[in-house]
């Protein structure tokens, strides 16, 4: 048999494969389904709208107003929760702390989705959806802004988490030749997307750089990257214990009882780096604070509603990471993770929505469009998610 039929026949093979693994599994009738599928129904209908009739149809967003949740949430925020995958790949293979290797895939897994998902919602989110290609080729924002390096770093990443997790792929179609060359690419990728992945945390900050004179003076600083950079940290950290905890209850039938095991103890381990981070993050805010003299800044409903961020989402939740490891207190640690990513959300829409041009009168609100849209990017993310875990080695091999 020449080599022609040889490609042939293991392109019939895996086509095949990947035809019986498209067909539905388990029931249909689940609380998620009934709830996530109308909704995905009813966004598809919202987006016919928006691109049939422009942006303007479906969005309360202006000329004032060009951030909605849409770039605050499923973007600015969305990255930050994917922060998990350069973390814990740098762990795994640059401290080669093997104690976490076993949560390495599905980590992956969730920030590839993660960063597919948000891109695409930028599509969403411009008036113009063609022109997306600009700010890579540099056209009308030139090579020296900030949105061509991170629109780079942000499409190199995807690149790179692509590779990382190619060998799952590779696995699951029995293509071990393939698997094998790909896994050689896996340090290359994992150390390039560790340096991409810390220049885009803080390069989506320094966007909001030259926003000074329309954020709040209690959410702008030069340091906003810095910022960025190491609250995402955290916020990876947090997303993993909350999704790892999740995935143990629905896929525990393809978790092991001894990953079981090791995975309480990964988990008092993820939320020590958590505390400290925490900690670091709110040292920051703390020097930003007294720095800059903000002290009239929190007399008013906008002060306490700074207060509330960095005190009631960072600083409790970071003692009770640090109590919960302590003790062993799995319960806390959980709430505390919770906790931690409304901080996050809370934050970033702070910067990107909510202060924005506080001193408005006709403030921006999202339309009941923009917020179905929205759960419908993050429902489509589950299902994928979902899927590919229930078929392909994720959470444990085959």
């Amino acid at each position: 048999m020449n080599n022609t039929a040889v490609v042939t026949s293991e392109f019939s093979r895996v086509a095949r494969f990947v035809w019986q693994e498209l067909k539905p599994r388990g029931q249909w009738l689940t609380p998620f389904n009934i709830i996530s599928i109308p909704i995905i129904l009813i966004g598809l209908a919202i987006l016919y709208f928006r691109f049939v009739y422009g942006i303007g149809a479906v969005t309360n967003l202006n000329q004032y107003y060009p951030l909605g949740i849409w770039i605050g949430f499923d973007v600015v925020t969305g990255v930050a929760l994917a922060g998990g995958a350069y973390v814990i790949t740098f762990v795994v293979y640059v401290m080669k702390m093997e104690k976490y290797h076993s949560i390495v895939r599905v980590t992956v897994l969730n920030g590839l989705l993660a960063y597919i998902f948000y891109a695409g919602a930028l599509t969403l989110d411009l008036g113009r959806p063609w022109h997306i290609i600009n700010p890579i080729i540099g056209n009308s924002f030139g090579y020296n802004s900030v949105l061509f390096l991170v629109s780079w770093h942000f499409l190199l990443y995807m690149l790179t988490m692509a590779v990382e997790f190619s060998p799952v792929v590779a696995e699951w179609a029995q293509l071990e030749k393939v698997r094998k060359f790909l896994s050689s690419l896996t340090v290359g990728a994992v150390i390039l997307g560790i340096t991409l992945s810390i220049l885009h945390q803080s390069g989506l900050g320094a966007l909001f750089l030259m926003a000074k004179p329309k954020i709040h003076p209690l959410w702008y600083s030069e340091f906003i990257p810095v910022m960025f950079f190491v609250s995402s940290i955290y916020a990876g950290l947090s997303m993993i214990i909350f999704e790892g905890t999740i995935s143990h209850k629905v896929f525990k039938d393809l978790i092991g009882r001894q990953n079981h095991h090791h995975y309480e103890e990964i988990v008092l381990g993820l939320s020590k780096g958590a505390a400290i981070t925490m900690f670091v993050y709110y040292f920051f805010q703390a020097l930003l604070f007294i720095h800059e003299k903000r002290w009239q800044l929190i007399t008013d409903a906008w002060g306490y509603w700074y207060l509330l961020e960095v005190i009631g989402f960072v600083l409790i939740p970071c003692f009770m990471y640090a109590y919960g490891v302590r003790n062993r207190n799995f319960g806390i640690v959980k709430v505390a993770s919770v906790m931690a990513l409304l901080g996050i959300i809370l934050n970033r829409l702070n910067v990107t929505v909510i202060a924005y041009r506080w001193y408005d009168v006709n403030k921006y609100y999202p339309s009941w469009e923009e917020v179905v849209v929205t759960l419908m990017v993050v429902f489509t993310e589950i299902w994928i998610f979902r899927w590919i875990v229930t078929r392909m080695p994720v959470l444990s091999k085959k």
